[in-house]
């Protein structure tokens, strides 16, 4: 649904000064990304070949775009949905080491989107995975990384500010950590969005920890793939899930606002438990999931983070149609232009 914030400023006016900023949050934060988290910058497809098990099946409801080859016979191929897979075979491809990975530039289309102010049936993040040791498997090794994730996030604001001063920095100096279980039993009568809307308002910046496993009412935080974030584990702390998302609180939108989605990756025992959980073990017959069966994937954290997303946060955006060039409806277009928001 469409939000249309009251008294909304358009705080670096034109459209020139829009594209340059973008440009620096860019540059910014991909190498403070690189830097904190020891990764090196590849090149990623924007089709993989159908059945290899290698696109990201989201909520397993979303439909890929798929077409045939003309030179592979017989063959079908699709526009991935994210790399959360492909991140990690390549890994396995490159033989990297435990405590270096790699991030690209990942460019994909999602056309069952619900479009509003933050949904575009395009999706641009910087998708990224690291190799980690087994011995690593555990929250306090997670939450390392989100805070080096997070430090570069910081980075990104405090150098844009000195660039463009109308965009004061204000997101905390630390992120905050909770597990989902424990925002449920905070408040088990609300949603789970308005949990998220509580607790980011609260903090300004949260990590929620254990997304895709039952909670103790019987449902999950929210669906996650069964074959690549762990959200089933015990953790050190006796909660559920070796994954989670990033939120901040985003001021013009009044909101809880996603900016990164992330986890342990699955080992064979999550694997197996996962997919038998869900019903799907017909995957396990896939390329992919043999290879993570047959011990051939090495074992990974990763995640994704919105590039757009990111910019429109940090540009005190109100529709990401204002950073991105994408598809409207056009009552949207006539009702944002309406309020001074303009869409590519």
């Amino acid at each position: 649904m469409l939000y249309i914030p009251e008294n909304y400023t358009n705080l670096l006016g034109s459209y020139e000064r829009t594209e340059q900023a973008i440009k620096v949050v860019k540059d910014l934060f991909q190498s403070a990304l690189a830097e904190n988290l020891g990764l090196l910058r590849v090149t990623a497809p924007m089709v993989v070949l159908s059945g290899s098990g290698l696109n990201d099946e989201l909520s397993g409801k979303e439909r890929p775009v798929e077409f045939g080859i003309r030179d592979l016979p017989g063959e079908r191929a699709e526009i991935v949905h994210s790399l959360a897979k492909w991140k990690r075979w390549k890994l396995a491809e490159m033989g990297m080491e435990a405590g270096r990975g790699i991030y690209t530039d990942m460019n994909a289309l999602r056309p069952e989107e619900e479009l509003d102010n933050i949904h575009s049936i395009y999706v641009d993040q910087w998708d990224w995975e690291k190799v980690m040791k087994l011995e690593e498997r555990t929250e306090a090794y997670l939450r390392t990384i989100v805070e080096g994730v997070y430090r570069s996030l910081l980075h990104t604001e405090e150098r844009l500010a000195e660039a463009f001063p109308e965009l004061h920095p204000t997101l905390p100096k630390k992120i905050t950590f909770i597990h989902s279980q424990e925002l449920l039993d905070r408040w088990p009568e609300l949603t789970a969005k308005e949990r998220e809307n509580r607790i980011t308002k609260e903090c300004g910046a949260v990590f929620v920890i254990g997304i895709g496993g039952p909670l103790s009412n019987g449902t999950p935080h929210d669906s996650r793939a069964a074959d690549y974030d762990d959200w089933s584990t015990v953790g050190e702390s006796g909660e559920v899930g070796l994954n989670g998302d990033i939120l901040l609180w985003n001021e013009v939108l009044g909101q809880a606002f996603e900016i990164s989605s992330m986890g342990i990756r699955v080992d064979r025992e999550a694997l197996i438990h996962q997919t038998t959980m869900r019903g799907e073990e017909r995957k396990l017959d896939l390329p992919f999931h043999k290879a993570l069966l047959d011990g051939r994937l090495p074992q990974t954290v990763g995640g994704g983070i919105g590039q757009s997303r990111l910019c429109m946060f940090l540009l005190r955006k109100a529709h990401i149609g204002e950073i991105q060039s994408s598809i409207w409806p056009e009552e949207m277009r006539r009702a944002c232009a309406e309020k001074g928001i303009v869409l590519a």
